[in-house]
């Protein structure tokens, strides 16, 4: 193709792109499935990687990445975000109705009535159509750039959708709520409360916590979403009414939120408020009531704002649902990573359109705090209208019969003596050969990211604790053919793959190890870091924790959690295991040979007999070198496996080196590397 062609193309990709995520996101009518649109970013991906040249900041693979920030600039708004005033009943509401048509000297006023998102308020700028800068509300008057934060949000449109014979104002900007969806939230605090941390209050905290890391990378992680509900300031460009702008704001790609509803009287309007009080539960996202705007804007105007809100808008605030029931029984459940959790088993009750029988309380700091016992009446609401929580002691119905909860100081699964790490809330068993935490902790072993043993699933892992076939992650290397054979859904041939998989994991690099053994708060990176830095597993297990501070981003509460790691019994067992196993526990430079690939660009096609795909990268990236997925000009070398298909003719056209497994394994040896 030619250079003209290829930028065409990938402008092509990118309005496709767009257009899908628009009828994904603004629209809720997907047009095709998520492997088609993998598909398409796949394909615009390869195009710019092998011309970088045309990468443009509204393409979608710009959504992350680039350094961690240092800190947030600030951002003065154009036009204040100021505050609503909040209403509480019906009446209310309708005393404000009456204020407003007093004031304006109508008989009949036209609202827009929103759900009220309990999220972040935030500011989306646009210059010609591209997304410039994104800022948090603030103080009203400056807010923090988090522009490379807010690009992670899938449903952000980078570039708006102008349709033909249609105007785009110049410069606008745009205002909406940025949220966290209710099961994310649920699931970020259960991790939260497996590692001892504390956890997020609601999704709101949880949302404006993700947002203000300076790692683009971790915010794309928490999967925030965002609904845009107005426009701030805009130039060469008006609207006649809040219903106008809304449409135009939808058309042009921003998720506007389906629930939308204009009203042509206050009493509609209250009817519409009133019939959210209960269908909210049924809701993705938290909210906490409803907004009521007036829809005309030149009404608006005429009714202008006070210093601290506008008076042409206001908000409908839902009371908390709380219920008042009977906390029968504390009992303590071991998570995957050991965390002791205390769970309140209650009296059952309907609670925000479900039956809710427990209710976590966290931890012994908590219970004492809100001064639990067992036997009390307690109030429960659910937090993010997902997670139940006791809330509140009903102390004037105690009658003497309540009993004090104390947690246990042994491990209630496996009976280990359970430690309370400095700067933790939490009780932890450090036992990793507890049942309890056991079959989490073979398949976080076994994973992609770690020892990559395939075959190595939920159900296998589940069938072969149950059946006592393996005790830690260190039994794993003890199985024989014979042993797996005989398991549910496993035949000769897939039991045979399974104990291959098993034997090539054992020449798996150390970082993969290391993260494998699932110390708490080391994750993949540092897992790498920590491998580069002490070069075997003996050098790392004997680091004290002032060694291990001492390196650059292993903080102080990852350096205890690897320092108490190895010098737990029960975790040195399980090591001995895997070294006299033959698991690789070492790690080599990379060497200065002539065969060293510092630098060079690979990329990998066909079926290779050795490695998978994703070791064989990941290997060319340890060693030095850059593994692309598309053949240019500036690839160095081609390793070509069976059936290399277009890729190694497109090699042979541009003059690329093509070389064999077995040449690329003599060519990373010569890097000083194992295979």
């Amino acid at each position: 193709m030619m250079k003209k062609d290829i930028k065409k193309k990938i402008e092509e990709l990118k309005k496709q792109i767009a257009r899908h995520n628009k009828k994904y996101y603004a629209d809720n009518k997907p047009e095709i499935s998520d492997s088609e649109y993998d598909g398409l970013m796949d394909d615009l991906k390869k195009l710019e990687e092998s011309h970088p040249e045309f990468i443009s900041p509204d393409s979608p693979t710009q959504r992350v990445g680039g350094k961690a920030l240092k800190e947030f600039k600030t951002v003065e708004h154009r036009v204040p975000m100021l505050s609503m005033d909040n209403t509480y009943s019906p009446e209310e509401i309708m005393k404000f109705d009456e204020r407003i048509r007093k004031n304006l000297k109508v008989e009949k006023l036209d609202y827009v009535v929103e759900l009220k998102i309990d999220g972040v308020s935030i500011s989306l700028l646009y210059e010609n159509g591209v997304f410039i800068q994104g800022a948090t509300r603030g103080d009203g008057f400056k807010g923090d750039d988090v522009t490379v934060n807010l690009k992670t949000i899938k449903s952000l449109p980078l570039k708006l959708d102008v349709k033909k014979g249609a105007s785009m104002p110049e410069l606008f900007e745009a205002r909406g709520e940025v949220y966290m969806p209710s099961k994310v939230f649920a699931g970020i605090n259960e991790e939260k409360e497996e590692l001892g941390e504390e956890l997020f209050a609601n999704p709101r905290n949880a949302a404006a916590g993700s947002l203000k890391l300076l790692d683009n990378s971790m915010v794309a992680a928490r999967h925030l979403d965002m609904w845009i509900y107005g426009i701030g300031y805009i130039e060469r460009g008006e609207f006649k009414a809040q219903s106008d702008a809304l449409n135009f704001l939808k058309n042009s790609g921003f998720p506007v939120n389906h629930h939308i509803k204009k009203c042509g009287s206050i009493e509609k309007v209250i009817e519409y408020c009133n019939a959210w009080q209960d269908k909210r539960h049924g809701l993705e996202y938290d909210i906490d009531g409803m907004v009521i705007k007036v829809d005309s804007f030149s009404h608006q105007k005429a009714l202008g704002q006070t210093s601290k809100s506008p008076r042409w808008m206001i908000a409908y605030k839902f009371p908390a649902e709380r219920k008042e029931t009977v906390l029968e029984d504390i009992i303590v459940q071991v998570g995957r990573t050991g965390a002791l959790t205390p769970v309140a088993v209650l009296k059952p009750i309907e609670l925000a359109g479900s039956t809710v029988s427990r209710a976590s309380l966290h931890n012994q700091d908590e219970i004492g705090r809100k001064g639990v016992k067992i036997g009390d009446h307690v109030l429960v609401e659910k937090a993010g209208e997902i997670i139940p929580q006791v809330v509140e002691v009903v102390k004037k119905k105690r009658n003497g019969s309540e009993k004090e909860f104390f947690m246990p100081k042994i491990c209630p699964v496996c009976g280990s003596v359970v430690k309370r790490l400095k700067n933790e809330v939490a009780l932890r068993c450090e036992n990793i050969s507890c049942p309890a935490q056991l079959k989490e902790r073979i398949r976080h072993f076994a994973s992609r990211e770690a020892m990559d043993t395939e075959g190595m699933g939920e159900a296998i892992v589940a069938q072969l604790v149950d059946n006592k076939m393996i005790k830690d992650y260190g039994d794993i290397y003890i199985l024989k053919h014979e042993n797996v054979a005989n398991l549910d859904r496993m035949a000769d041939k897939s039991a045979a793959n399974l104990i291959s998989a098993i034997e090539k994991s054992k020449s798996n690099t150390l970082n993969r190890l290391v993260y494998g053994l699932g110390i708490r708060h080391v994750g993949v990176r540092s897992a790498w870091i920590l491998a580069s830095r002490f070069k075997s597993l003996d050098r790392l297990a004997k680091a004290d924790i002032e060694e291990l501070q001492g390196i650059d981003e292993i903080g102080p509460v990852m350096a205890e959690s690897i320092f108490n790691f190895f010098r737990t019994s029960e975790n040195k067992k399980i090591i001995e295991k895997l070294k006299h196993s033959g698991v690789n526990t070492q790690e080599k430079d990379a060497g200065s040979s002539p065969g060293n690939i510092e630098g060079k660009t690979f990329v990998v096609t066909g079926s290779l007999e050795n490695f998978s795909r994703h070791q064989i990268e990941e290997l060319i990236r340890r060693s030095g070198g850059n593994a692309s997925s598309s053949v240019s000009k500036n690839t160095d070398y081609v390793v070509a496996g069976k059936d290399p298909g277009s890729k190694s003719e497109k090699a042979k056209q541009l003059g690329v080196k093509i070389i064999s497994e077995h040449e690329f394994k003599k060519l990373i040896a010569g890097a000083g590397r194992d295979i």
